[in-house]
């Protein structure tokens, strides 16, 4: 077995593992890179491997640093199956268009003002394309061990973070390799605790927090305060999200704090070409958050759903105090690169982040304090106040990740540290060596390793 790094080395984004068992190739996710432009760029290069000679795609969730190539995985030659979770397939039905959506309005509005360097700016994948893949999806249980073939099979066990969110735990022969993918939270008010995993041979985990720990406040009480001073100034609260994930997290405690009469009862939007109902989702992987049916009518009702360009220019050009929840989530493109233009320069506005910000992302620049950012070729003024709230992540912190392993009953041979920027690898190899003394590793770009 032979483990390759063709992403989320050195970056939190671009999820890439390539594994090669005897003559079979399977790739472990399959994500966008997102960032600086050299990072961007590789969404376009030639994948190091030809995409016809992969076997099979497993997933680990559904976020698109960890699903957004795949579009273009399958237009470059991939034909075979893509396995998830259930809730994995559902909501890349509605993350992955609206990938495609999102590019060509992007790229649309590029050839409409000619700020892009490319002549003509084109969408990496179109919402067509992205549709189109969906019948390669093959859905695998939680818990339920499925054969790749006479010799390997692999289990999903639940990582919290997202609906549908997997560890996958790959065997083959007496080998094991455990993937985290993204690590979700303990004692979150939506998503169950992580399974924990107790043995493996290999282990590949991420490290988004790994030199940091969350914020205790209260996530409702920051939002009461934000909201209601935001609404005293007459702004408008935006918070960069994408439609389906952290979204959920904010509309729920939104909607705590109207039924408690603690903000105003002010509009709140969800501005996503894809912004759908996704409360029947919820209802029907039950089992994998603390939600309640009429809990999650709640979740969704708390929201009008904005669908269509004018629509989003009218929320736009509103006078009163609203909420407005757009994508992307890291301002890296999407609608809310249009409400930054347009809320950023008003000092009574609040830009709120509630999810990492990738090195090299717009999102990363406002969150270091930048007060001029490029938008569309333009320079735009960030005069709103800008705040972040980590207790809302999805993203285990390190104290998390360190009370995860511990459930280990002994040392993996090696331990592979990716998915995190250079400080927070280094600072969760050293934890981690410190605490339980495994063998730790942060792989680079292209790196490869038998696994023995």
């Amino acid at each position: 077995m032979k483990i390759s790094f063709l992403g989320a080395a050195g970056t939190v984004t671009g999820s890439k593992y390539l594994l090669e068992i005897n003559d079979k190739k399977v790739l472990i996710d399959c994500g966008l890179f997102q960032g600086p432009r050299e990072w961007r760029e590789r969404n376009w290069e030639k994948l190091s491997i030809d995409p016809s000679k992969i076997d099979a795609v497993i997933l680990t969730h559904a976020h698109l640093d960890h699903t957004g190539y795949l579009p273009v995985l399958v237009k470059n030659g991939f034909k075979g199956p893509i396995y998830s979770t259930p809730g994995t397939k559902e909501l890349c039905a509605i993350l992955l268009p609206d990938s495609g959506h999102i590019q060509e309005e992007d790229a649309f509005y590029a050839n409409k003002h000619h700020f892009s360097r490319h002549t003509p700016a084109l969408p990496l994948y179109t919402k067509e394309e992205a549709e189109r893949i969906m019948g390669q999806f093959s859905t695998i249980p939680f818990d339920k061990s499925f054969k790749l073939d006479q010799d390997c099979s692999f289990v999903f066990s639940r990582a919290g973070h997202i609906l549908g969110a997997a560890c996958i735990r790959l065997t083959h022969g007496t080998k094991t390799i455990v993937f985290t993918g993204d690590m979700g939270r303990t004692h979150d008010p939506i998503m169950r605790d992580p399974d924990p995993i107790e043995e493996t041979d290999y282990l590949v985990m991420e490290s988004t927090y790994g030199d940091r720990l969350h914020s205790t406040e209260n996530p409702e009480d920051q939002l009461e305060t934000f909201i209601n001073e935001t609404a005293a100034r007459g702004g408008t609260v935006l918070i960069p999200a994408f439609a389906v994930g952290r979204a959920q997290s904010v509309l729920y405690y939104i909607s705590q704090l109207k039924e408690k009469k603690k903000i105003p009862d002010l509009p709140i939007f969800l501005d996503s070409p894809m912004a759908e109902n996704v409360t029947d989702i919820y209802v029907r992987h039950i089992e994998e958050h603390h939600l309640r049916p009429e809990h999650c009518a709640k979740l969704n009702a708390v929201a009008t759903y904005i669908n269509s360009v004018d629509e989003s220019k009218k929320i736009m050009n509103s006078k009163f105090p609203c909420v407005i929840i757009a994508a992307s989530g890291m301002a890296t493109g999407g609608r809310v690169l249009h409400h930054l233009k347009t809320l950023g320069p008003d000092q009574r506005n609040t830009i709120l982040f509630t999810g990492y910000q990738a090195e090299g992302t717009l999102g990363r620049l406002i969150v270091d304090g930048e007060k001029i950012v490029k938008i569309h070729g333009q320079m735009t003024s960030i005069k709103a106040k800008v705040l972040i709230m980590s207790n809302l992540s999805a993203h285990a912190d390190y104290a998390e990740m360190l009370k995860w392993l511990s459930h280990f009953k002994k040392a993996p041979k090696k331990v592979f540290i990716t998915h995190g920027e250079s400080d927070s690898a280094e600072s969760m190899k050293a934890k981690v060596e410190a605490k339980f003394h495994w063998k730790c590793v942060i792989p680079t770009y292209l790196q490869s390793e038998e696994l023995v």
